[in-house]
C-alpha cells in the first residue's frame, strides 16, 4: 500500500478546525485550566511493540483516557494486542489524518514508533498545542532534535523522553549525591552495553531488495522524514534499529539509560571531539564493536570529562578490580525480540571522581561506591520518586509537576550520542565546535548533522 500525496501543513489544519469552532482563535486551552482529577485525553501513535508497552504503561497509571491509537501497520500481528485492550478507541494508520479529525479531542501524544519517526508526528503535535511523550533517543540527526527543542519552548507543552529510569531511584539518587558533594570533580566515565544487538554476525554489500509490501502496511508513510528504500522485512519491526538510515543503534539505544543521569547532574552538554575504534565498520549498518572516547570540555568549576563507550559483545571495559558483581534493574523491559541478557553481560558504567569512584547499572539502577572505607561517610538523604515517568509526565500534562526529561533535558544528551553515532557512520574522529555548532573535521560528518534532504511532502514538518 503507497500513500497518496498528503500534503498536509498546520494551517491546512488550524483553517478545518476553526471553520468547525473545534480550537479557541488563539489556540488550545490548557489541560490544566481544566482541573487537577481530569485524566489526560492521550492518543497513541505506534501501538506495536514498544510502542504497545509504553501504553500498557499510561493505561495503568488510570490517569489516562486513550482516545486514539495510530499505527503504519494498523492490523498487523504486533498491534492486535493493544486494538483488544482498547476497541473502541478510533483507529488510524495516518497520524496526520488522526490530528485532523480528533484534534480537538486529544490532550496529549505518545509517541512509539522507530526512532527517524519520533520527529515528524512531535513537531506535528506540538505545533497543534499537544503535549508529547517520545521515545528514546529523541530523534534520529542533531538538526531535528535542535527543531524539537526550539518547539517544545515556543508551544509551551510538556514534553517527556522515555528513559523512565529519569523517575527511578538513580535519578533522585545522582541528584542528592553531587549536589551533597559525594560525586564531584568527576574526571573519567566509562559505559558499555555487550549485550547481542540485531546487526551482530550481518554484513552488507548494498540496502536490501524490494519485497512484496504486507497489506497492513503503508510502507510511503512508514519511511516518513527517512532516506527512502523499498520495503524489506529485514527493515521492519526492530530491524530498523540495525540500519544507519533508521536507526540510532547500541549507543542511542541504551545510552539514554545509562549515561543520562551523569549527562544531567554532571551538566556534560556536548562533547568537542569523539573518537572512535570500530570492529567491522559498514557503510550501512551499526559496526560489530564500538568504542567511542567522547571529550566534554570543562563546565565552571567542574573539570573536563573523558566518556568512553564500549558495546560488541567481546568489547568489554576495563573495569577496577574490585568491581564485583554487575549492578542490574529487574525492571528493564525486554526488547521485542526476547529477554535483555542482563545475567551474562549488563550494561552499567563506572564514574571516576577524585575522591571516591562509583559503579552502576542501567535504567533506575542505584549507584554503590567502590571504596571500602566509603562505608562510614554521611550520604544525604535520597528522596523517593513520587511518580513513575508515565504518571510524572500525566500530572506535567495538567501542570503538577515538571517533567523530569523535557526536551531541554533530554536534547543535548541525544544530540551527544548523535556525535558518537556519526563517528560510527564515517570511522573518523569528529571535531565538533561548539560555538558554530558544526563538525569542523569532516565535510561528510558535518552534513550528517542534517541528515538526508526531507521528501516531497515532508519538507513542512522542518518548518512547523
Amino acid at each position: 500500500m503507497k500513500t497518496k500525496t498528503y500534503p498536509y501543513t498546520r494551517r491546512r489544519f488550524l483553517t478545518s478546525a476553526l471553520a468547525t469552532g473545534a480550537l479557541a482563535p488563539f489556540g488550545i486551552r490548557p489541560l490544566f485550566a481544566q482541573g487537577a482529577n481530569t485524566k489526560v485525553n492521550l492518543a497513541c501513535v505506534g501501538i506495536g511493540n514498544r510502542g504497545g508497552e509504553i501504553i500498557k504503561e499510561f493505561a495503568k497509571t488510570g490517569q489516562a483516557n486513550i482516545v486514539a491509537l495510530c499505527d503504519v501497520d494498523m492490523g498487523a500481528k504486533q498491534t492486535l494486542p493493544i486494538l483488544k485492550q482498547f476497541p473502541d478507541a478510533p483507529r488510524f494508520q495516518d497520524f496526520r489524518k488522526m490530528f485532523e479529525k480528533m484534534a480537538a479531542q486529544i490532550d496529549a501524544v505518545c509517541i512509539g514508533t522507530p526512532d527517524f519517526s519520533h520527529f515528524p508526528v512531535a513537531m506535528l503535535a506540538m505545533s497543534l498545542g499537544k503535549h508529547v511523550y517520545v521515545e528514546k533517543p529523541l530523534a534520529h540527526t542533531f538538526k531535528q532534535v535542535d527543531l524539537m527543542m526550539a518547539a517544545e519552548k515556543k508551544y509551551k507543552v510538556a514534553c517527556q523522553m522515555g528513559n523512565q529510569g529519569h523517575s527511578d531511584a538513580n535519578y533522585f539518587q545522582f541528584k542528592a549525591w553531587t549536589e551533597g558533594g559525594i560525586i564531584h570533580d568527576v574526571t573519567k566515565i566509562t559505559a558499555f552495553m555487550n549485550n547481542p544487538r540485531r546487526w551482530h554476525g550481518k554484513s552488507f554489500t548494498d540496502f536490501l531488495p524490494a519485497e512484496p509490501i504486507p497489506e497492513t502496511m503503508d510502507w510511503d508513510l512508514w519511511t516518513a522524514t527517512a532516506r527512502e528504500h523499498p520495503f524489506n522485512n529485514g527493515y521492519h519491526n526492530g530491524e530498523w534499529r540495525s540500519w544507519f538510515d533508521y536507526g540510532n543503534g547500541a549507543l542511542g539505544d541504551w545510552g539514554a539509560h545509562i549515561i543520562d543521569t551523569a549527562h544531567r547532574f554532571l551538566k556534560l552538554g556536548l562533547p568537542t571531539e569523539v573518537s572512535p575504534t570500530l570492529e567491522g565498520h559498514s557503510n550501512f549498518i551499526f559496526p560489530q564493536a564500538s568504542t567511542l572516547v567522547f571529550k566534554f570540555p570543562a563546565r565552571g568549576e567542574m573539570p573536563p570529562v573523558e566518556l568512553t563507550w564500549y558495546d560488541g559483545t567481546k568489547n568489554l571495559p576495563p573495569l577496577p578490580a574490585n568491581f564485583g558483581g554487575a549492578v542490574v534493574d529487574p525492571n528493564i523491559p525486554p526488547p521485542s525480540t526476547g529477554a535483555v541478557k542482563t545475567k551474562a553481560k549488563p550494561p552499567g558504567k563506572v564514574i571516576y571522581g577524585k575522591d571516591l569512584t562509583f559503579k552502576g547499572g542501567s535504567h533506575g539502577s542505584t549507584l554503590q561506591i567502590l571504596e571500602k572505607d566509603a562505608k562510614d561517610l554521611k550520604l544525604p538523604d535520597v528522596p523517593k520518586s513520587p511518580s513513575n515517568h508515565f504518571l510524572n509526565f500525566l500530572r506535567a500534562c495538567r501542570g503538577e509537576e515538571s517533567t523530569r526529561s523535557s526536551f531541554d533535558v533530554a536534547g543535548p544528551l541525544c544530540q551527544a550520542m548523535t556525535l558518537g553515532i556519526i563517528a560510527q557512520q564515517v570511522n573518523d574522529k569528529v571535531v565538533f565546535d561548539p560555538a558554530t555548532r558544526r563538525i569542523t573535521s569532516n565535510k561528510v560528518a558535518d552534513a550528517l548533522l542534517d541528515g538526508p534532504p526531507p521528501r516531497k511532502d515532508w519538507e513542512q514538518f522542518y518548518k512547523l
